[in-house]
Protein backbone atom coordinates (compact mmCIF):
# COMPACT_ATOMS: atom_id res chain seq x y z
CA UNK A 1 0.00 0.00 0.00
CA UNK A 2 2.97 2.05 0.70
CA UNK A 3 3.44 2.67 -3.27
CA UNK A 4 -0.34 3.18 -4.11
CA UNK A 5 0.11 6.54 -1.22
CA UNK A 6 2.89 7.55 -2.73
CA UNK A 7 1.33 7.89 -6.58
CA UNK A 8 -1.90 9.31 -4.98
CA UNK A 9 0.36 11.96 -3.25
CA UNK A 10 2.82 12.23 -6.33
CA UNK A 11 -0.81 12.56 -8.09
CA UNK A 12 -1.94 15.30 -5.98
CA UNK A 13 1.29 17.36 -6.79
CA UNK A 14 1.03 16.84 -10.48
CA UNK A 15 -2.36 16.79 -11.50
CA UNK A 16 -3.96 19.41 -9.17
CA UNK A 17 -5.47 21.58 -12.38
CA UNK A 18 -6.39 18.14 -14.18
CA UNK A 19 -9.71 16.46 -13.89
CA UNK A 20 -9.60 12.98 -12.02
CA UNK A 21 -10.29 9.68 -14.19
CA UNK A 22 -13.63 7.97 -13.17
CA UNK A 23 -13.59 4.19 -14.49
CA UNK A 24 -13.11 1.93 -17.40
CA UNK A 25 -15.01 -1.02 -17.35
CA UNK A 26 -14.56 -4.23 -20.08
CA UNK A 27 -16.39 -7.21 -20.68
CA UNK A 28 -16.20 -10.15 -23.09
CA UNK A 29 -18.31 -13.46 -24.03
CA UNK A 30 -16.32 -15.97 -26.39
CA UNK A 31 -16.24 -19.47 -26.22
CA UNK A 32 -12.76 -21.11 -27.03
CA UNK A 33 -10.59 -18.02 -26.01
CA UNK A 34 -8.75 -16.88 -23.12
CA UNK A 35 -11.03 -14.16 -22.29
CA UNK A 36 -9.35 -13.33 -18.84
CA UNK A 37 -6.05 -12.55 -20.74
CA UNK A 38 -7.74 -10.32 -23.10
CA UNK A 39 -9.63 -8.48 -20.37
CA UNK A 40 -6.10 -8.27 -18.60
CA UNK A 41 -5.19 -6.78 -22.07
CA UNK A 42 -8.43 -4.28 -22.54
CA UNK A 43 -7.96 -3.17 -18.99
CA UNK A 44 -4.45 -2.11 -20.08
CA UNK A 45 -5.67 0.39 -22.79
CA UNK A 46 -8.01 1.49 -20.09
CA UNK A 47 -5.89 2.62 -17.32
CA UNK A 48 -5.82 6.13 -17.88
CA UNK A 49 -9.69 5.62 -16.76
CA UNK A 50 -8.77 4.66 -13.00
CA UNK A 51 -5.49 3.96 -11.41
CA UNK A 52 -6.26 2.78 -7.56
CA UNK A 53 -7.53 -0.47 -8.06
CA UNK A 54 -7.97 -3.40 -11.09
CA UNK A 55 -10.65 -6.26 -11.11
CA UNK A 56 -11.52 -9.21 -13.21
CA UNK A 57 -14.14 -11.72 -12.88
CA UNK A 58 -14.56 -14.59 -14.51
CA UNK A 59 -17.69 -17.55 -15.22
CA UNK A 60 -17.29 -20.59 -16.67
CA UNK A 61 -21.01 -21.63 -16.87
CA UNK A 62 -20.69 -23.12 -13.19
CA UNK A 63 -19.38 -20.31 -11.04
CA UNK A 64 -17.76 -16.88 -11.04
CA UNK A 65 -14.52 -16.29 -10.01
CA UNK A 66 -12.66 -13.02 -8.91
CA UNK A 67 -9.44 -11.23 -8.50
CA UNK A 68 -9.15 -7.63 -7.34
CA UNK A 69 -6.56 -5.33 -6.12
CA UNK A 70 -5.64 -2.16 -5.22
CA UNK A 71 -2.74 -0.83 -7.55
CA UNK A 72 -1.96 -0.73 -11.64
CA UNK A 73 -3.35 -3.55 -13.83
CA UNK A 74 0.58 -5.07 -14.00
CA UNK A 75 0.35 -4.89 -10.30
CA UNK A 76 -2.55 -7.17 -9.59
CA UNK A 77 -2.54 -9.28 -12.48
CA UNK A 78 0.21 -11.50 -13.30
CA UNK A 79 0.46 -14.74 -15.74
CA UNK A 80 -0.01 -17.34 -12.85
CA UNK A 81 -3.21 -15.27 -11.48
CA UNK A 82 -4.44 -15.36 -15.24
CA UNK A 83 -4.06 -19.46 -15.81
CA UNK A 84 -6.03 -20.08 -13.04
CA UNK A 85 -9.28 -18.48 -14.60
CA UNK A 86 -11.04 -20.78 -16.49
CA UNK A 87 -14.18 -19.85 -18.65
CA UNK A 88 -15.65 -18.38 -21.92
CA UNK A 89 -17.26 -15.13 -20.37
CA UNK A 90 -15.33 -12.17 -18.44
CA UNK A 91 -15.55 -8.46 -17.13
CA UNK A 92 -12.80 -6.26 -15.50
CA UNK A 93 -12.50 -2.86 -14.27
CA UNK A 94 -10.27 -0.05 -13.18
CA UNK A 95 -11.46 2.20 -11.17
CA UNK A 96 -10.65 6.41 -9.82
CA UNK A 97 -12.86 6.58 -6.94
CA UNK A 98 -15.74 9.15 -6.76
CA UNK A 99 -18.62 7.47 -4.79
CA UNK A 100 -16.80 5.50 -2.16
CA UNK A 101 -13.43 5.74 -0.70
CA UNK A 102 -10.30 4.09 -2.09
CA UNK A 103 -10.22 1.15 -0.05
CA UNK A 104 -9.32 -2.85 -1.39
CA UNK A 105 -13.20 -3.32 -0.21
CA UNK A 106 -14.35 -1.39 -3.11
CA UNK A 107 -12.12 -2.56 -6.02
CA UNK A 108 -14.64 -3.96 -8.66
CA UNK A 109 -15.87 -6.24 -9.93
CA UNK A 110 -18.26 -6.62 -7.20
CA UNK A 111 -19.37 -10.33 -7.08
CA UNK A 112 -22.40 -12.13 -5.20
CA UNK A 113 -24.04 -15.20 -4.18
CA UNK A 114 -27.87 -14.76 -4.39
CA UNK A 115 -30.62 -17.16 -4.62
CA UNK A 116 -30.39 -17.07 -7.85
CA UNK A 117 -26.90 -18.10 -8.59
CA UNK A 118 -23.69 -15.54 -8.72
CA UNK A 119 -23.98 -11.92 -10.21
CA UNK A 120 -21.10 -9.67 -10.87
CA UNK A 121 -21.24 -6.00 -11.78
CA UNK A 122 -18.81 -3.62 -12.82
CA UNK A 123 -20.04 0.28 -12.98
CA UNK A 124 -18.54 3.14 -14.43
CA UNK A 125 -20.40 6.41 -13.49
CA UNK A 126 -21.94 7.88 -10.44
CA UNK A 127 -25.65 7.60 -8.78
CA UNK A 128 -27.32 11.09 -7.70
CA UNK A 129 -29.93 9.34 -5.93
CA UNK A 130 -27.26 6.51 -3.66
CA UNK A 131 -28.15 7.81 -0.55
CA UNK A 132 -31.96 7.24 -1.07
CA UNK A 133 -31.78 4.02 -2.45
CA UNK A 134 -29.25 3.19 0.26
CA UNK A 135 -31.34 4.03 3.05
CA UNK A 136 -34.51 2.28 1.65
CA UNK A 137 -32.36 -1.18 0.87
CA UNK A 138 -31.54 -0.78 4.24
CA UNK A 139 -34.36 -0.37 6.03
CA UNK A 140 -35.74 -3.46 4.46
CA UNK A 141 -32.72 -5.72 5.42
CA UNK A 142 -29.72 -5.47 2.94
CA UNK A 143 -26.53 -5.45 4.65
CA UNK A 144 -23.58 -3.25 2.23
CA UNK A 145 -19.91 -4.49 1.97
CA UNK A 146 -18.78 -1.79 0.37
CA UNK A 147 -19.46 2.21 0.37
CA UNK A 148 -19.68 2.46 -3.56
CA UNK A 149 -22.72 3.30 -4.99
CA UNK A 150 -22.55 0.29 -7.44
CA UNK A 151 -23.48 -2.23 -4.59
CA UNK A 152 -26.52 -0.56 -4.52
CA UNK A 153 -27.22 -1.76 -7.68
CA UNK A 154 -26.43 -5.11 -7.50
CA UNK A 155 -28.98 -4.88 -4.32
CA UNK A 156 -31.11 -3.55 -6.20
CA UNK A 157 -30.91 -6.34 -9.25
CA UNK A 158 -30.83 -9.17 -6.59
CA UNK A 159 -34.21 -7.82 -5.21
CA UNK A 160 -35.67 -7.44 -8.62
CA UNK A 161 -34.70 -10.85 -9.90
CA UNK A 162 -37.83 -12.97 -9.78
CA UNK A 163 -38.31 -14.18 -13.80
CA UNK A 164 -35.66 -12.98 -15.64
CA UNK A 165 -32.09 -10.69 -14.85
CA UNK A 166 -33.59 -8.61 -17.73
CA UNK A 167 -36.49 -8.06 -16.35
CA UNK A 168 -34.47 -7.43 -12.88
CA UNK A 169 -32.14 -5.34 -14.55
CA UNK A 170 -35.27 -3.01 -16.42
CA UNK A 171 -36.43 -2.30 -12.94
CA UNK A 172 -33.23 -1.30 -11.13
CA UNK A 173 -32.89 0.84 -14.31
CA UNK A 174 -36.27 2.73 -13.42
CA UNK A 175 -34.79 3.53 -10.12
CA UNK A 176 -31.51 4.66 -11.06
CA UNK A 177 -31.04 8.57 -11.37
CA UNK A 178 -27.30 9.75 -12.78
CA UNK A 179 -24.41 8.38 -14.54
CA UNK A 180 -23.68 4.26 -15.45
CA UNK A 181 -22.71 2.10 -17.72
CA UNK A 182 -22.39 -1.33 -16.32
CA UNK A 183 -21.01 -4.85 -17.11
CA UNK A 184 -22.65 -7.80 -15.60
CA UNK A 185 -22.11 -11.26 -15.73
CA UNK A 186 -23.88 -14.37 -14.15
CA UNK A 187 -22.82 -17.85 -14.80
CA UNK A 188 -23.70 -18.11 -18.35
CA UNK A 189 -24.41 -14.81 -19.37
CA UNK A 190 -22.66 -11.44 -20.34
CA UNK A 191 -24.86 -8.10 -20.39
CA UNK A 192 -24.33 -4.38 -21.11
CA UNK A 193 -26.59 -1.53 -19.31
CA UNK A 194 -26.21 2.27 -20.25
CA UNK A 195 -27.90 5.35 -18.20
CA UNK A 196 -30.58 7.10 -20.65
CA UNK A 197 -28.66 9.76 -20.67
CA UNK A 198 -25.46 8.41 -22.41
CA UNK A 199 -23.71 10.06 -19.81
CA UNK A 200 -20.59 7.56 -19.63
CA UNK A 201 -19.20 5.75 -22.74
CA UNK A 202 -19.77 2.30 -23.79
CA UNK A 203 -19.42 0.61 -26.88
CA UNK A 204 -19.82 -2.88 -28.73
CA UNK A 205 -17.39 -4.59 -30.69
CA UNK A 206 -16.57 -8.04 -32.67
CA UNK A 207 -13.54 -10.20 -31.77
CA UNK A 208 -14.12 -12.95 -34.87
CA UNK A 209 -17.40 -14.82 -32.91
CA UNK A 210 -17.03 -13.25 -29.55
CA UNK A 211 -18.59 -9.98 -28.54
CA UNK A 212 -16.89 -7.61 -26.57
CA UNK A 213 -18.06 -4.25 -24.42
CA UNK A 214 -15.86 -1.35 -23.20
CA UNK A 215 -15.80 1.95 -22.12
CA UNK A 216 -13.48 3.14 -25.16
CA UNK A 217 -12.69 1.33 -28.53
CA UNK A 218 -9.30 1.69 -27.75
CA UNK A 219 -9.61 -1.31 -25.55
CA UNK A 220 -11.20 -3.07 -28.70
CA UNK A 221 -8.10 -2.26 -30.92
CA UNK A 222 -5.68 -3.82 -28.04
CA UNK A 223 -7.39 -6.74 -28.44
CA UNK A 224 -8.03 -6.83 -32.35
CA UNK A 225 -11.58 -6.78 -31.75
CA UNK A 226 -13.65 -4.31 -34.58
CA UNK A 227 -15.99 -1.51 -33.14
CA UNK A 228 -19.40 -2.34 -34.04
CA UNK A 229 -21.34 0.79 -32.54
CA UNK A 230 -22.25 2.52 -29.10
CA UNK A 231 -24.21 0.75 -26.91
CA UNK A 232 -27.36 2.92 -26.84
CA UNK A 233 -28.53 5.62 -23.94
CA UNK A 234 -30.96 3.34 -21.92
CA UNK A 235 -29.92 0.14 -23.47
CA UNK A 236 -29.87 -3.36 -22.17
CA UNK A 237 -27.29 -6.10 -24.11
CA UNK A 238 -27.58 -9.53 -23.31
CA UNK A 239 -25.08 -12.19 -24.74
CA UNK A 240 -25.12 -15.60 -24.02
CA UNK A 241 -25.14 -19.25 -25.71
CA UNK A 242 -28.05 -17.81 -28.06
CA UNK A 243 -26.16 -14.81 -28.99
CA UNK A 244 -26.65 -10.87 -28.47
CA UNK A 245 -30.23 -9.47 -28.35
CA UNK A 246 -31.16 -5.73 -27.45
CA UNK A 247 -33.49 -4.27 -25.57
CA UNK A 248 -34.42 -0.49 -25.70
CA UNK A 249 -35.57 -0.75 -21.82
CA UNK A 250 -35.90 2.65 -21.08
CA UNK A 251 -37.01 5.44 -23.37
CA UNK A 252 -33.62 7.77 -24.63
CA UNK A 253 -33.84 11.42 -22.92
CA UNK A 254 -32.18 14.30 -24.36
CA UNK A 255 -28.74 13.04 -25.08
CA UNK A 256 -26.24 14.19 -22.45
CA UNK A 257 -23.00 12.11 -23.38
CA UNK A 258 -20.12 14.12 -20.97
CA UNK A 259 -17.81 16.68 -23.07
CA UNK A 260 -14.98 15.92 -20.86
CA UNK A 261 -14.40 12.93 -22.28
CA UNK A 262 -13.32 14.53 -25.47
CA UNK A 263 -11.14 17.17 -24.01
CA UNK A 264 -9.29 14.82 -21.74
CA UNK A 265 -10.68 11.81 -20.42
CA UNK A 266 -10.78 9.54 -23.07
CA UNK A 267 -7.65 8.28 -25.02
CA UNK A 268 -6.77 9.89 -27.85
CA UNK A 269 -7.03 6.99 -30.21
CA UNK A 270 -10.89 6.77 -29.10
CA UNK A 271 -13.40 6.99 -31.13
CA UNK A 272 -16.89 7.68 -29.09
CA UNK A 273 -20.43 8.52 -30.39
CA UNK A 274 -18.48 8.23 -34.51
CA UNK A 275 -16.10 11.25 -33.44
CA UNK A 276 -12.52 10.74 -33.98
CA UNK A 277 -11.05 11.88 -30.43
CA UNK A 278 -7.92 13.43 -31.77
CA UNK A 279 -9.46 14.86 -34.51
CA UNK A 280 -11.50 16.84 -31.94
CA UNK A 281 -9.34 18.12 -29.68
CA UNK A 282 -6.95 18.98 -32.85
CA UNK A 283 -10.50 20.87 -34.17
CA UNK A 284 -10.38 22.67 -30.55
CA UNK A 285 -7.16 23.74 -30.93
CA UNK A 286 -7.87 25.12 -34.26
CA UNK A 287 -11.05 26.93 -32.50
CA UNK A 288 -8.78 28.19 -30.09
CA UNK A 289 -6.75 29.76 -32.55
CA UNK A 290 -9.86 31.76 -34.38
CA UNK A 291 -11.22 32.62 -31.20
CA UNK A 292 -7.71 34.00 -29.43
CA UNK A 293 -4.86 34.81 -32.11
CA UNK A 294 -2.29 35.93 -30.72
CA UNK A 295 1.62 37.25 -31.91
CA UNK A 296 3.97 34.58 -30.68
CA UNK A 297 7.30 32.40 -31.67
CA UNK A 298 6.43 29.32 -30.74
CA UNK A 299 3.01 26.92 -30.09
CA UNK A 300 3.68 24.31 -27.25
CA UNK A 301 1.86 21.76 -25.75
CA UNK A 302 1.70 20.52 -21.99
CA UNK A 303 2.15 16.99 -22.91
CA UNK A 304 0.20 14.77 -23.44
CA UNK A 305 -3.15 16.27 -22.94
CA UNK A 306 -2.65 19.79 -24.88
CA UNK A 307 -0.87 17.92 -27.64
CA UNK A 308 -3.21 17.40 -30.45
CA UNK A 309 -4.85 20.73 -29.52
CA UNK A 310 -2.09 22.85 -29.84
CA UNK A 311 -1.11 21.26 -32.95
CA UNK A 312 -4.22 22.22 -34.13
CA UNK A 313 -3.53 25.82 -32.97
CA UNK A 314 -0.45 25.76 -34.97
CA UNK A 315 -1.72 24.79 -37.63
CA UNK A 316 -4.60 27.58 -38.00
CA UNK A 317 -2.61 30.38 -36.28
CA UNK A 318 0.78 29.30 -38.69
CA UNK A 319 2.87 30.04 -35.74
CA UNK A 320 5.68 26.88 -35.67
CA UNK A 321 4.85 23.49 -33.05
CA UNK A 322 7.55 22.95 -31.05
CA UNK A 323 8.05 20.27 -27.94
CA UNK A 324 9.12 22.80 -25.23
CA UNK A 325 8.13 21.12 -22.13
CA UNK A 326 9.76 16.99 -21.72
CA UNK A 327 7.57 14.74 -19.83
CA UNK A 328 9.35 12.08 -17.96
CA UNK A 329 7.56 8.59 -18.08
CA UNK A 330 9.56 6.72 -15.94
CA UNK A 331 8.05 7.75 -12.25
CA UNK A 332 7.39 4.55 -10.99
CA UNK A 333 5.24 3.64 -7.67
CA UNK A 334 7.88 3.84 -5.17
CA UNK A 335 8.84 7.46 -6.13
CA UNK A 336 10.17 9.29 -3.02
CA UNK A 337 7.92 11.93 -2.15
CA UNK A 338 9.19 16.03 -2.35
CA UNK A 339 8.29 17.34 1.40
CA UNK A 340 6.09 20.43 1.19
CA UNK A 341 8.55 23.18 0.66
CA UNK A 342 10.07 21.29 -2.56
CA UNK A 343 6.36 21.24 -4.22
CA UNK A 344 7.78 23.09 -7.25
CA UNK A 345 9.94 19.85 -7.74
CA UNK A 346 7.29 17.57 -8.43
CA UNK A 347 6.38 19.83 -11.18
CA UNK A 348 10.23 19.50 -12.70
CA UNK A 349 10.02 15.89 -11.95
CA UNK A 350 6.94 15.18 -14.68
CA UNK A 351 7.76 18.40 -16.97
CA UNK A 352 11.21 20.07 -17.52
CA UNK A 353 11.66 22.97 -20.14
CA UNK A 354 13.60 22.70 -23.15
CA UNK A 355 15.97 26.06 -22.37
CA UNK A 356 17.22 26.09 -26.03
CA UNK A 357 13.85 25.95 -27.71
CA UNK A 358 12.31 28.53 -25.24
CA UNK A 359 14.91 31.54 -24.14
CA UNK A 360 13.99 34.44 -25.64
CA UNK A 361 10.79 33.32 -27.64
CA UNK A 362 7.09 34.48 -26.66
CA UNK A 363 5.39 31.63 -26.46
CA UNK A 364 1.98 30.18 -26.70
CA UNK A 365 1.47 27.11 -24.15
CA UNK A 366 -1.82 24.72 -24.88
CA UNK A 367 -3.49 22.93 -22.55
CA UNK A 368 -6.79 21.21 -22.27
CA UNK A 369 -8.36 22.56 -18.61
CA UNK A 370 -7.30 24.41 -15.73
CA UNK A 371 -9.38 23.55 -12.48
CA UNK A 372 -7.07 24.80 -9.37
CA UNK A 373 -4.34 26.78 -11.70
CA UNK A 374 -1.52 25.50 -8.83
CA UNK A 375 0.60 23.24 -11.55
CA UNK A 376 -0.29 26.02 -14.85
CA UNK A 377 1.79 28.48 -12.16
CA UNK A 378 4.09 26.62 -11.14
CA UNK A 379 4.87 25.60 -15.53
CA UNK A 380 4.69 29.38 -16.41
CA UNK A 381 7.28 30.23 -13.49
CA UNK A 382 9.60 27.54 -15.02
CA UNK A 383 8.83 28.98 -18.22
CA UNK A 384 10.31 32.61 -17.25
CA UNK A 385 13.25 30.88 -15.43
CA UNK A 386 14.18 29.81 -18.77
CA UNK A 387 13.84 33.11 -20.06
CA UNK A 388 10.66 33.28 -21.77
CA UNK A 389 9.80 36.71 -23.28
CA UNK A 390 5.85 36.19 -22.84
CA UNK A 391 3.91 33.45 -22.01
CA UNK A 392 0.10 32.68 -22.88
CA UNK A 393 -1.81 30.40 -22.10
CA UNK A 394 -4.45 28.69 -24.06
CA UNK A 395 -7.11 26.35 -23.12
CA UNK A 396 -9.06 24.03 -25.33
CA UNK A 397 -11.55 23.84 -22.50
CA UNK A 398 -14.52 26.78 -21.73
CA UNK A 399 -13.70 27.78 -17.67
CA UNK A 400 -14.46 25.03 -15.44
CA UNK A 401 -17.02 26.73 -12.94
CA UNK A 402 -19.19 23.63 -11.74
CA UNK A 403 -18.63 20.24 -9.79
CA UNK A 404 -19.13 17.20 -11.80
CA UNK A 405 -21.61 14.91 -10.11
CA UNK A 406 -21.75 11.70 -13.07
CA UNK A 407 -18.43 10.00 -12.12
CA UNK A 408 -15.93 12.98 -12.57
CA UNK A 409 -14.03 14.11 -9.85
CA UNK A 410 -13.89 18.13 -10.73
CA UNK A 411 -12.91 19.41 -6.82
CA UNK A 412 -15.52 21.28 -5.17
CA UNK A 413 -16.67 24.27 -6.24
CA UNK A 414 -14.74 25.97 -3.64
CA UNK A 415 -11.61 24.25 -5.06
CA UNK A 416 -12.55 26.04 -8.44
CA UNK A 417 -10.64 28.65 -9.80
CA UNK A 418 -12.74 29.68 -12.19
CA UNK A 419 -16.26 29.52 -10.00
CA UNK A 420 -14.22 32.38 -7.61
CA UNK A 421 -12.29 34.29 -9.82
CA UNK A 422 -12.36 36.17 -13.17
CA UNK A 423 -10.59 35.48 -15.72
CA UNK A 424 -8.38 38.65 -15.96
CA UNK A 425 -7.54 37.52 -12.16
CA UNK A 426 -7.06 34.02 -13.00
CA UNK A 427 -4.08 35.20 -15.52
CA UNK A 428 -2.41 37.72 -12.41
CA UNK A 429 -2.76 34.70 -10.17
CA UNK A 430 -0.81 32.55 -12.37
CA UNK A 431 1.67 34.91 -13.95
CA UNK A 432 1.00 35.02 -17.55
CA UNK A 433 0.71 37.46 -19.93
CA UNK A 434 -2.55 35.94 -21.79
CA UNK A 435 -5.42 33.74 -20.73
CA UNK A 436 -7.69 32.40 -23.02
CA UNK A 437 -10.29 29.53 -22.04
CA UNK A 438 -12.27 28.24 -25.69
CA UNK A 439 -15.81 29.22 -25.54
CA UNK A 440 -18.58 26.89 -24.94
CA UNK A 441 -19.81 28.05 -28.24
CA UNK A 442 -16.90 27.48 -30.03
CA UNK A 443 -16.76 23.45 -28.53
CA UNK A 444 -20.36 22.87 -29.66
CA UNK A 445 -19.34 24.15 -32.78
CA UNK A 446 -17.09 21.62 -33.35
CA UNK A 447 -19.61 18.69 -33.31
CA UNK A 448 -22.55 20.27 -35.68
CA UNK A 449 -25.62 19.03 -35.73
CA UNK A 450 -25.10 17.17 -32.82
CA UNK A 451 -23.58 20.12 -30.86
CA UNK A 452 -27.45 19.74 -28.45
CA UNK A 453 -25.94 16.19 -27.40
CA UNK A 454 -23.55 16.66 -24.84
CA UNK A 455 -23.45 17.54 -20.91
CA UNK A 456 -21.63 20.68 -20.44
CA UNK A 457 -22.96 20.95 -16.79
CA UNK A 458 -19.00 21.57 -15.69
CA UNK A 459 -19.49 24.96 -17.43
CA UNK A 460 -22.80 25.71 -17.49
CA UNK A 461 -24.39 24.13 -14.48
CA UNK A 462 -27.22 22.88 -16.94
CA UNK A 463 -27.18 19.54 -15.30
CA UNK A 464 -29.48 16.69 -17.22
CA UNK A 465 -30.17 14.74 -14.30
CA UNK A 466 -31.56 16.68 -11.25
CA UNK A 467 -29.24 16.99 -8.50
CA UNK A 468 -30.62 16.67 -4.75
CA UNK A 469 -30.05 19.83 -2.90
CA UNK A 470 -28.36 17.42 -0.37
CA UNK A 471 -25.56 16.49 -2.18
CA UNK A 472 -25.10 20.38 -3.74
CA UNK A 473 -24.28 21.08 0.23
CA UNK A 474 -22.58 18.26 1.38
CA UNK A 475 -20.69 16.98 -1.80
CA UNK A 476 -20.18 13.44 -2.87
CA UNK A 477 -18.57 10.99 -0.06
Amino acid sequence: MAGHKNEKALNDILLSDKPKEECGVFGIYGRGLDVARLTYYGLYALQHRGQESAGIAVADGTGVQLQKGMGLVPEVFDAEKLEKFRGHIAIGHVRYSTTGSSLPINAQPLVFRYVQGMLGLAHNGNLTNVSELRNQLFSTGSVFQSTTDSEVVVNLIARYYQNSLEEAVMKCMIDLKGAYSLVIITEDKLMAVRDPYGIRPLCLGRLGEAWVVASESCALDIIGAELVRDVEPGEIIMIDENGLKSMQLLPQRRKAHCIFEYIYLARPDSIMEGFHVNKVRREMGRQLAREYPVEADLVIPVPDSGTAAARGYAEESGIPFEEGLMKNRYIGRTFIQPTQDMRDLGVRLKLNPVREVLAGKRVVMVDDSLVRGTTAARIVTMLRNCGVKEAHLCLSSPPITRSCYYGIDTSNESELIAARKQIEEIRQSINADGLHYLSVEGLLEIFGERRNDFCTACFSGDYPVEIPQKTFKMGLE
